[in-house]
């Protein structure tokens, strides 16, 4: 009884594993391939071309691509994949993946494929630059550039099969708008050379450090972040240090008057009383505000002449830190949450007056300074006519926030799981390591420029990962060094963006690299500077270079040695192309000297036989030589004759 009650259990377990597999399996069901090919598609020439997928276990798949066909069967655990060869560039051709089900992908072209990847200056959008590159976007006619956005996704665990969407679009009039626009300046300068299609793989997130682009294997020297990567794998671990964990009981916090009152601050009835005048554009705590973290409204009447009523208006407010409402005659006509956005807001046809109308802007700051970014266009407009809104408003405190208690922030860290190693490698990249590509073009460190020194290390294991992620020991990678932005400090100063800027430079020790100088392409006041379009044409000039063979000057000056004679340090160079000049008439500026103990000035520095000799009458015995050191130097003026710039750099003098 007993034996014939164990092999009834053993049979049962068969059963059991036997369900299992049968709902596992039944998943895939049909032949499936992964998200990235789709029509529209961009296939990488010249290399054997990898199509994979899902299906039933064992089952027959034939896969059939301009006159080349395979066929293979599924493995126990469903997937499959074949390969195709080596193809020239061409088509429009079809795909097609036969099983029990059949799936044609049309207009594939096969071309060069480039991913794109970093934080937000690779993320923005042509359309949030259509201001100044509205005749691109207007012209643009070119059906053999794509791009494909990767959505944003995060995954702790590890690296995931497939993307969560996305699809492939053309450099075709509107539907260039979500383009990146560094990488769309890149793909044009290169498919109008080479004529060749152009794929774009988008993969990036705004804010985003460079630790979760690496993968766990890219990790093996760094046994610290190896640590992290283990302990975020714990589901339950990750989400009791996720979300916000102030121990500020919120419903205690005093609420905005102007929302609270009986007559809200933006409506067409509420007079004003005891408000104070301030200037837009402008920070509060630059004018008469101290230290207020909290909401402010600002208010106005605008006198609009009869012309400019019942037509399409916009409303231009610049750039607001940190988010902002806004309210005409009472109704809301648009928001933004957080400071990098450019405001440019659409105003209904049947909210603006003859006469007077009523602005009201509700604006939210949590740190830092409050209000509105100077240098930024402020005003109102329509096809004919323009409204200034510069000048003085009325405002008003609605909401002071309370100081952050320096304590709020011990213990266990907090996670955004976008911020954490492996992250955003595993769910935005690790699903296409098989798709092949031609290099990478890599737009980050802003989020990392707190961290110089480790940047140094972690910029090289990147490029070493990725490599060998996509099985491609020389994959060409092409990285854009960090543009001039805060403020100019006219003394010789230490900067954050300049180490981060070394690091980089560091980092062309790797082989079959290239950085882009662009120390002249940034704004003092926007993170997010709107020239794109030079940076994307010297990544292009970089990869004429690495991934086409081009023997021709594709960057800047880059420091590459000195000697010493007396008290001048004489400095050599590398990519000094035709020769050094300076871009301007002016002598060679921004380059700063020091002794032993440290104390910077200014310097002589003049161009000699494609050379620069550095000096000071004030440093006799120099140990230390700086150009263009600062977060935004005011003038770094040393050039190739090719146009391009030096890369900023230090010097210790052994």
């Amino acid at each position: 009884m007993k034996e014939k009650l164990i092999k009834i259990s053993h049979h049962k377990r068969i059963l059991l594993v036997a369900f299992c597999l049968f709902v596992i399996f039944s998943s895939f069901g049909q032949v499936k391939l992964p998200t990235i090919f789709q029509d529209g598609m961009v296939l990488q020439r010249h290399t054997n071309i990898k199509v994979w997928g899902w299906a039933s276990p064992g089952e027959k798949v034939k896969v059939k691509f301009n006159g080349k066909s395979k066929t293979t069967k599924t493995s126990r655990d469903g997937s499959w994949s074949v390969e195709l060869p080596k193809m020239k560039a061409g088509g429009p051709f079809t795909l097609k993946v036969s099983g029990t089900n059949e799936i044609v992908l049309n207009d594939v072209l096969i071309g060069d494929v480039w991913l794109c990847s970093g934080q937000s200056n690779m993320v923005h959008q042509l359309d949030i630059h259509d201001v100044t590159y509205a005749d691109e976007i207007k012209n643009a006619n070119y059906p053999e550039i794509r791009h494909f956005k990767i959505p944003t996704n995060t995954d702790l665990s590890g690296p995931i099969k497939d993307l969560n969407g996305g699809e492939w679009q053309k450099a075709i009039g509107e539907e260039v708008r979500p383009f990146s626009a560094v990488a769309y300046f890149f793909a044009k300068k290169l498919y109008k050379k080479y004529n060749v299609p152009i794929g774009l793989i988008n993969a990036s997130v705004g804010g985003t450090p460079i630790e979760a682009w690496i993968s766990e294997d890219g990790y093996k020297s760094f046994p610290k972040f190896l640590e992290v990567i283990e302990r975020n794998k714990d589901t339950s671990y990750v989400n009791s240090l996720s979300g916000n964990h102030n121990n500020t009981n919120s419903s205690s916090l005093p609420k905005d008057k102007g929302l609270i009152c009986e007559t809200p601050w933006y409506s067409s009835d509420f007079e004003p009383k005891n408000w104070r005048r301030i200037n837009i554009p402008g920070y509060w705590e630059d004018q008469g505000v101290r230290d207020l973290n909290g909401v402010v409204w600002y208010r106005r009447e605008i006198q609009l002449p009869q012309s400019m009523i019942g037509e399409e208006a916009e409303v231009f407010l610049g750039r607001i830190v940190d988010a902002d409402e806004l309210y005409i005659n009472g109704k809301k006509i648009a928001q933004t949450t957080y400071q990098y956005p450019q405001r440019r807001y659409n105003v209904p046809k049947d909210i603006l007056k003859e006469g007077k109308n009523v602005f009201v802007i509700r604006v939210t700051n949590y740190g830092g300074k409050g209000g509105f970014v100077p240098d930024k266009p402020y005003k109102i407009f329509t096809e004919k006519d323009t409204i200034d809104l510069k000048g003085y408003w009325e405002y008003k405190v609605g909401e002071v926030f309370p100081p952050r208690d320096r304590n709020s922030f011990a213990g266990p860290r907090r996670i955004n799981p976008q911020n954490e190693p492996t992250a955003l490698y595993n769910a935005m990249v690790a699903p296409y390591t098989e798709y092949p590509i031609t290099g990478v073009l890599w737009y980050q460190g802003e989020s990392n420029a707190g961290r110089p020194e480790e940047y140094a290390e972690l910029l090289p294991a990147l490029i070493k990962d990725w490599r060998a992620r996509f099985n491609i020991e020389e994959l060409p990678f092409i990285y854009a060094q960090l543009p001039n932005f805060g403020d100019v400090d006219y003394l010789p100063t230490e900067s954050g963006w300049a180490k981060l800027r070394e690091s980089q430079l560091k980092s062309l020790t790797v082989p079959n690299t290239a950085m882009t100088v662009n120390i002249e392409l940034g704004e003092w006041n926007d993170i997010h500077p709107d020239n794109k379009k030079d940076v994307g044409e010297r990544m292009a000039l970089a990869a004429q270079k690495l991934a086409y063979n081009e023997d021709i000057v594709y960057s800047g000056p880059l420091y590459q040695s000195y000697i010493v004679n007396k008290n001048k340090i004489i400095i050599s160079f590398s990519n000094i192309g035709s020769g050094l000049i300076t871009d301007d008439e002016e002598a060679l500026s921004e380059f700063a000297i020091a002794g032993e103990d440290g104390e910077y000035v200014w310097a002589n520095a003049k161009i000699v036989d494609n050379k620069v000799e550095v000096w000071s009458d004030t440093v006799t015995k120099p140990k230390y030589v700086k150009y263009a050191w600062a977060d935004n130097p005011d003038n770094p003026n040393l050039y190739n004759k090719e146009g391009l710039p030096a890369s900023p750099f230090q010097i210790i003098i052994e």
